[in-house]
């Protein structure tokens, strides 16, 4: 039975609609989060229960549809109702007061400057001439480096989504624009018939690196910068790819417009903004005169390293907007705008050599020892290649004069060499086959990018990373090694690998910084309780890659020990439940590394025993693939998972349309959002121990 009547679910689910939107705003645009992630959830599962026990209550403004739709075979063309014009640049101050002679000049001519006035501060805030000064009042604000959008709203309803393409003709991209939660879907009332709100889609610097460190530990390739995979994002076919991108948004401008405008262009913007449309209103400003103008170019240049974004320079607009309709268009531009652009952030140097850093997952990526040059603020010695493919693609070679960036205002990059300056005899980069640092195999696998040491345990550059792995609750869960003193531990090169961690003692641990007597004693119980795991903890903890949780406990069903694992052959491997030739190649890689094989001697010298799991046994859920997610009431997940096991079922990390249910919990999060998108059946844990009993 329902717990509410429609007419009260349909007004409980506008209010949770109307929340979730402002708490996205204020995430999102405002970067100030109003409440926390957990409480973001409940709300999100309330709505999403509430659309699936009400179907009549989804709607395509729902913040629960920002998940993605199924692949596009081509992004059709829109024909622009008001074209997306470019702007004219200015690279110098000459540049800037030439425009603004224009614009006052014109201006004057027109009646809408009187000269001789006073020069009061609101001046051309409004279309009245009488109030107009002697200098012309400007809205200035930061050129994004991202790509240009177009929003069509009908009724306050987001109906299009369109990229600017040559300014007259662009791509529909509106299932990619749904995805990103700084973009309203519904405008807040009242809303014009029609408003084409036009703004910049980006992606904040932390998010790019974020991002990129994904891409590399999925063997993916990374992006060159923050404008590319903003761009790279919004031309996915597939939205779903869109909707896990960290994209970001700010409204600059309009097209079509169903409504008077006002009467100055910050009017304009205000208004967008009180719709609910994010503008950038801390770093717009409105000033007077062409001074005004360099001096906040001036300011822009000061704290452009301190912004979280990139962007290429700043924009000067004419505020009020009967003075830039007198002003007009030339060509493919307006005259009443112009960009000020940054002076290019590169410069020439000479390679002296390509050094290889290994990173956390065993990445290699090469780097360009450089002869010390200047540029963008900081002396640069070293800049990122990204990996052995862009090296060829780019024709970068050893004794070469190239061109460095700092990417992003941060990363320094090597965009290019400069050939008429090459010498004779350059050597073309070659990957190094084996670790600079432990000396094992370097493997690049068919259709990856990246290079990787196959070293795993044994590489003391992987060692930090691999030690939390392993310490980690869902592996040993050995609380109370923490990321503090397992770097200390590294640092003091006292363990390499997890076996070393089971010979410390309460005393040697007190003697380390910030770990006394208690806390060493904790760890240590921690230490012991782990030399019994069961064997598919033991499995994951070892760091094999593509070897997950679930993968784990099924390679230890299967084989039951991990001397049976540690000698299995390819095509035994395959026969596990989801382990295809990409796992399993992995698998057979780390155990044929002789560090690896130490390793695990080590840790049955050092008395770790796993426990031989319970075999799979026929009981009712045989065949069935279960995902659990959130906090259970009375069993833990651990206990939910052997209790599916035992009755014949199988536990998954991820939710697939093979998925058969999701056990969802308390503050549920993603995964249950991705069951009610493929039409998963969800249950409580109440449903799941009546099908155990079953």
């Amino acid at each position: 039975m329902p717990t509410l009547s429609l007419p009260d679910a349909q007004a409980r689910s506008q209010q949770l609609r109307q929340t979730l939107e402002q708490h996205n705003h204020y995430y999102y645009v405002l970067d100030a989060p109003s409440i926390s992630d957990a409480a973001y959830d409940q709300l999100m599962l309330e709505l999403i229960a509430l659309e699936s026990e009400f179907p009549i209550l989804c709607s395509s403004e729902s913040p629960t549809q920002r998940v993605g739709a199924k692949p596009l075979d081509a992004f059709e063309s829109v024909t622009h109702s008001v074209p997306m014009l470019s702007l004219g640049n200015a690279f110098d101050e000459a540049s800037v007061l030439a425009f603004d002679k224009r614009v006052h000049d014109t201006l004057v001519q027109s009646g809408l400057i009187q000269p001789t006035l006073a020069q009061p501060a609101d001046a051309l805030d409004t279309p009245d001439s009488s109030r107009s000064t002697h200098q012309v009042t400007y809205f200035c604000e930061l050129k994004l480096d991202g790509l240009a959008i177009s929003l069509r709203y009908e009724k306050g309803l987001l109906v299009q989504a369109a990229t600017r393409g040559d300014g007259q003709t662009g791509e529909d991209v509106t299932a990619n624009i749904r995805t990103i939660r700084a973009i309203p879907l519904r405008l807040k009332q009242p809303a014009p018939d029609v408003i084409e709100v036009r703004g910049e889609v980006f992606m904040n610097r932390g998010d790019f690196d974020r991002l990129n460190q994904a891409q590399q530990q999925r063997g993916e390739k990374v992006f060159v910068n923050p404008r590319n995979a903003a761009a790279g994002s919004l031309r996915q076919l597939d939205s779903r790819i869109t909707a896990q991108r960290p994209l970001r948004f700010f409204a600059y401008g309009w097209g079509a417009l169903s409504i008077e405008p006002k009467a100055t262009h910050a009017d304009m913007l205000q208004f967008m903004s009180s719709l609910g449309v994010p503008i950038n209103a801390k770093q717009n400003q409105c000033v007077q005169g062409a001074a005004a103008l360099l001096s906040y170019y001036q300011h822009v240049a000061v704290i452009r390293a301190q912004l979280a974004y990139d962007i290429d320079g700043v924009v000067y607009k004419v505020n009020a907007l009967n003075a830039q309709r007198v002003l007009g268009f030339v060509a493919r531009a307006p005259r009443f705008a112009i960009a000020h652009k940054f002076p290019a952030e590169e410069a020439t140097t000479k390679l002296l050599g390509i050094d290889v850093q290994v990173g956390r997952t065993g990445a290699i990526t090469p780097v360009a020892r450089l002869e010390p040059v200047f540029v963008g603020g900081v002396t640069v010695t070293n800049a990122t290649l990204h990996n052995e493919d862009e090296i060829l693609r780019k024709d970068v070679r050893l004794g070469d004069t190239v061109i460095v960036r700092r990417a992003g205002d941060v990363i320094p990059e090597v965009v290019g060499p400069v050939l008429s300056l090459r010498p004779l005899h350059t050597s073309v980069f070659q990957m190094v086959t084996s670790c600079p640092v432990c000396g094992s195999a370097v493997e690049r696998l068919p259709d990856e990018a990246i290079s990787r040491c196959t070293g795993g345990l044994y590489c003391p550059a992987q060692r930090k990373q691999s030690l939390l792995h392993a310490v980690s609750r869902k592996a040993l869960d050995m609380e109370g090694l923490g990321e503090k003193l397992i770097e200390q531990l590294v640092d003091r090169n006292r363990v390499h690998s997890i076996a070393e961690l089971f010979t410390l003692t309460v005393d040697e641990l007190a003697t380390y910084d910030r770990m006394g007597l208690k806390s060493a004693q904790n760890a240590i119980e921690a230490i012991n309780q782990a030399r019994k795991p069961p064997l598919g903890r033991l499995i994951y903890a070892l760091g094999i890659r593509h070897v997950g949780e679930a993968t784990a406990r099924d390679l230890a069903l299967h084989f039951g020990s991990l001397d049976k694992l540690l000698l299995a052959q390819e095509e035994q491997l395959l026969v596990v439940n989801d382990v295809g030739p990409v796992v399993a190649g992995s698998i057979l890689r780390f155990f044929a590394e002789v560090h690896n094989r130490d390793i695990i001697h080590d840790l049955a010298t050092q008395g770790v025993e796993a426990q031989t799991p319970v075999p799979l046994i026929a009981g009712s859920l045989m065949g069935q693939t279960f995902v659990i997610t959130g906090t259970l009431e009375i069993m833990t997940r651990e206990q939910a998972t052997e209790a599916i096991l035992l009755a014949g079922g199988k536990v998954s990390g991820s939710v697939s349309r093979k998925t058969n249910y999701v056990v969802a919990g308390a503050e549920a999060g993603s995964k249950l959002t991705k069951a009610q998108s493929l039409g998963v059946k969800v249950i409580n844990e109440a449903t799941l121990r009546d099908l155990v009993k079953s």
